[in-house]
């Protein structure tokens, strides 16, 4: 057989093998694999892709480093099913980042999550201020699971055959401390304006803010460390 005959027969075997190892292994979405999916994941590809080009690793080769490494995720995810401590250490768990309405700070730090990623997540489901958070829990598939405040949770304007009014978007005016004067100059305003507002809020200085907003018609939100 040629070499580019061999390679074909590989890659079909190795499709094969992986496509039957997904189907012992069980179904997952994109949006729930775990870290460690992620790396089982690159390491066997990695395995089939050496088995195809290194001439040195025959068919028998690859079909043996496959249905092993198989064999031990299948192996870990029995274990981490009965051991809370070991599927904790393997998968993480989750975070709640915002509590009663608060970011919390120390555990976007323990999670390496910035505001800005904060505020993605958060758009992702349909939230766009944050004064709208009861709650906000970081999954350990990297999404957010958010529980609105009561008020935000109402019934829509159609229920109520209520005129709807111009829905306008929260302008992020603080972060760690640090004015986003991008923000401001583009929306008209300056220091003397934003200074007004933080003031009016009980602060002093920019240092001491984690994040502030500006909504119209609801005003300045403004959270401390």
């Amino acid at each position: 057989m040629n070499e580019f005959g061999q390679i074909a027969v590989e890659l079909i075997v190795g499709y094969v093998a992986l496509f039957i190892m997904a189907k012992i292994l069980g179904r997952t979405q994109i949006t729930q694999i775990t870290p460690f999916d992620f790396i089982s994941a690159l390491v066997l590809g990695e395995l089939v892709g050496n088995g195809l080009y290194d001439v040195n690793v025959g068919l028998a080769q690859v079909l043996f480093a496959i249905a092993l490494w198989g064999l031990l995720i299948y192996a870990t995810e029995m274990i981490t099913q009965k051991k809370k401590e070991l599927r904790e250490l393997l998968e993480g768990k989750p975070v709640i980042v915002i509590s009663k309405g608060k970011i919390l700070y120390d555990a976007l730090k323990q999670t390496k999550l910035d505001l800005n990623q904060l505020q993605h997540l958060l758009r992702a489901r349909n939230v766009f201020s944050v004064r709208e958070v009861e709650y906000a829990i970081l999954e350990t598939d990297g999404t957010v699971s958010v529980m609105k405040k009561a008020p935000y949770e109402q019934p829509t304007r159609q229920d109520h055959n209520i005129s709807a009014s111009q829905a306008t978007l929260p302008v992020t005016v603080i972060i760690d401390g640090e004015v986003i004067w991008d923000n401001i100059r583009e929306n008209g305003w300056d220091e003397q304006w934003l200074q007004k507002h933080i003031r009016h809020a009980g602060f002093e200085n920019y240092s001491d803010i984690l994040y502030a907003e500006w909504q119209e018609g609801k005003g300045m939100h403004v959270q401390a460390y």
